[in-house]
């Protein structure tokens, strides 16, 4: 038995590049082929087809890459792994098996079901959501796995199982085997999201070659659960250990990565440069895994709609008021929500009018379809002639549309009937973790401002030393924020206090705010409750993942020590 596997992976999201399952197979030698297609967005949009078609709900683009894929998997002798079942793996698995019949090919197949709680969401306190589905673990896929699947699709499982049940599978762990699993863990949170491990999303996008292609992350696995972070050679992008940093800090919400099988203490991890495009991981402790599982749950909001004025010129604030003012008396009806944003990106004495322009949004929701539809749209149409001097907007007037409500749900690890379905229909029920902990709220780690150094400083962009990725996870944001020497880490610790992140990010004023440390990787952890609403679909915000959270960070300016800058900057500066 080989004390090493190569994991890779081929998508990050539903809608990911879809030559990859091919870039992937036909670039170098891979053992398992995974691929991660299901995000709390992705569940709604599945639900809708189901509710189209009670056999649909997976993600159809994985038949696609099959279509092309399969025989070269099998010349191969790579297994793929998927979450594309989303909420109907058995049907995907039955899909997958008839076009395997009709390509002339011989495979095994199996499935992993018992994650969709919708039918029970009542009676186990979910309320009545359009989809309820437990996020399970990885000793399912295992299962299948030995049991000599060539292909094993699953449902909603935590993203990073797909990449830690083949490890499972080959090195034989079992449920006490913790610090291995939580090894496993970190490497399949790494590469889960595709290209964010080799250079996409990456605050230092300039310092890499060649980003016009990146390839998809590699993870190479041992039998102590350590990890290789690689990719294909001759591949766009770059591995480093701050596109590794990167991802690890990517939607986290505190130093415990709870999970199924187990939890990974992130403040546990070192990284290792191992060559070219090769970062290695060692060090992962894990515990116990928490009691209850989390699931995932999406009820139908109601209907929403939005118009968009462009305000030029002069005036801008006066003329915003007057077109608000306007269409609150022309909604007779008003909706239940009414979000009015202005966004000043005009500037003065442009040379362009695009330039001269400030955008006013205003969103509407209802339960009542009328009320956000042609009433709400045609209203702000009507205004063309009878608004403020300039009066634009950007699109025609449109019905409104459905939008979804995410909220996470909990339940014990035992109620969902977690069944690994072999290629041969036997169905093998799969018993949860026997030593599980009551999961407890962590402690928020708050610094203390630094005391004056006696040296020269310069406001300057955070980003000038940090870097930082942020993302969404329910009405929650997450930005993680590193730097890369350890006296840029004392600066940023000390920088980066409770009250400076609110000055910073001045949205945050009214939320709950909580900070964490990790500083083996020299990062900080910021999550901010409640900042996203209701969640990405029913979300008003400008950026309503929090995608850009980071970046707009980056660009606000706090004082930079001198001797930290490095020696170009200083010069330019006129610092000695």
């Amino acid at each position: 038995m080989t004390d090493v596997i190569r994991v890779g992976n081929c998508s990050g999201f539903y809608g990911d590049r879809l030559s990859a399952m091919r870039e992937m197979l036909d670039g170098g030698d891979l053992d398992y082929l995974t691929g991660d297609y299901l995000a709390e967005l992705t569940m709604l949009i599945l639900g809708r087809d189901r509710m189209k078609d009670p056999a649909k709900g997976y993600a159809k683009t994985y038949l696609r890459q099959l279509e092309d894929c399969l025989g070269t998997a099998i010349d191969k002798g790579v297994t793929l792994v998927s979450n594309a079942g989303g909420l109907a793996p058995a049907h995907l698995a039955a899909e997958i098996r008839a076009l395997a019949e009709r390509l002339g090919l011989e495979v095994s197949v199996a499935h992993v079901e018992g994650d969709d709680l919708h039918a029970r969401a009542d009676e186990l306190g979910l309320g009545s959501p359009l989809t309820a589905n437990a996020y399970l673990g990885a000793f399912g896929i295992a299962r299948c796995l030995d049991s000599g699947a060539q292909v094993v699709v699953t449902g909603r499982v935590t993203d990073a199982s797909v990449v830690v049940a083949p490890a499972i599978s080959r090195f034989g762990w079992g449920r006490e085997d913790l610090d291995p699993l939580a090894g496993a863990v970190v490497a399949g949170h790494v590469i889960e999201c595709g290209t964010q491990a080799t250079g996409g999303n990456y605050s230092f996008f300039t310092e890499i070659a060649d980003l016009r292609h990146p390839g998809f992350p590699i993870a190479e696995i041992h039998a102590d659960g350590s990890s290789v972070i690689t990719k294909h050679e001759g591949t766009g992008g770059a591995v480093s250990i701050g596109t590794v940093t990167a991802q690890l800090m990517y939607e986290v919400t505190g130093p415990r990565y709870l999970g199924p099988d187990v939890t990974a203490r992130l403040d546990t991890v070192r990284l290792s440069d191992d060559g070219p495009d090769r970062v290695r991981i060692t060090g992962v402790r894990g515990e116990a895994p928490p009691s209850t599982l989390k699931v995932s749950r999406n009820t139908l909001g109601g209907f929403r709609n939005e118009m968009t004025f462009v305000v030029t010129g002069l005036d801008i604030d006066a003329k915003a008021e007057l077109v608000r003012g306007q269409m609150t008396a022309a909604m007779t009806a008003p909706p239940r929500d009414v979000e009015w944003t202005l966004a000043r990106t005009d500037h003065a004495d442009a040379d362009t009018e695009e330039a001269a322009s400030a955008l006013l949004r205003v969103v509407v929701r209802d339960s009542d379809p009328k009320k956000v539809g042609r009433a709400f749209s045609s209203a702000a149409v009507e205004l063309a002639l009878a608004s403020y001097p300039g009066f634009c907007v950007t699109a025609p007037p449109a019905e409104g549309s459905p939008y979804g409500v995410f909220e996470a749900g909990y339940v014990d690890q035992a109620v969902p009937q977690h069944v690994a379905v072999l290629p041969d229909g036997t169905r093998v029920d799969i018993d949860p973790p026997s030593v599980t902990v009551e999961p407890a709220p962590e402690e928020s780690v708050t610094a203390e401002p630094a005391e004056p150094i006696g040296e020269p400083t310069r406001d300057l962009p955070l980003g000038t030393l940090a870097a930082a990725r942020s993302g969404d996870k329910g009405g929650n944001a997450n930005v993680g924020v590193w730097v890369r020497t350890d006296a840029e880490w004392d600066w940023l610790r000390t920088t980066l206090t409770d009250d400076r992140i609110v000055d910073l990010l001045p949205e945050a004023a009214v939320s709950t705010v909580r900070r964490y440390e990790f500083p083996h990787l020299r990062a900080v952890n910021i999550v901010i409750e409640g900042i996203l609403g209701e969640g990405v679909a029913s979300g008003a915000r400008f950026d309503p993942q929090a995608k850009g959270l980071g970046e707009w960070l980056r660009s606000r300016h706090v004082p930079i020590p001198a001797s930290l800058l490095p020696v170009s900057d200083r010069a330019e500066r006129g610092i000695a």
